[in-house]
């Protein structure tokens, strides 16, 4: 498990996000953002009020695989 700081909440309430699969890359090194380390950058679009959407895959893949 790992930690990111994406601010993510006004679009995505945390009960909404359990069992989801979301586009993120894990190898960058890891980075002080405020108060916490952000291991993962957690990819997403801004809707029309600059708030993330988070890019998802349209279908079931396996877990860990490459963005391309």
């Amino acid at each position: 498990m790992r930690k990111s700081s994406a601010q993510i909440t006004e679009n995505h309430p945390l009960e909404t996000l359990v069992g989801q699969q979301v586009a993120a890359v894990i190898n960058f090194p890891p980075r002080q953002i405020g108060p916490v380390v952000s291991e993962v950058l957690t990819l997403g679009f801004p809707d029309a009020n600059g708030k993330v959407v988070l890019v998802q895959p349209s279908k079931p893949v396996p877990n860990g695989g490459r963005l391309f």
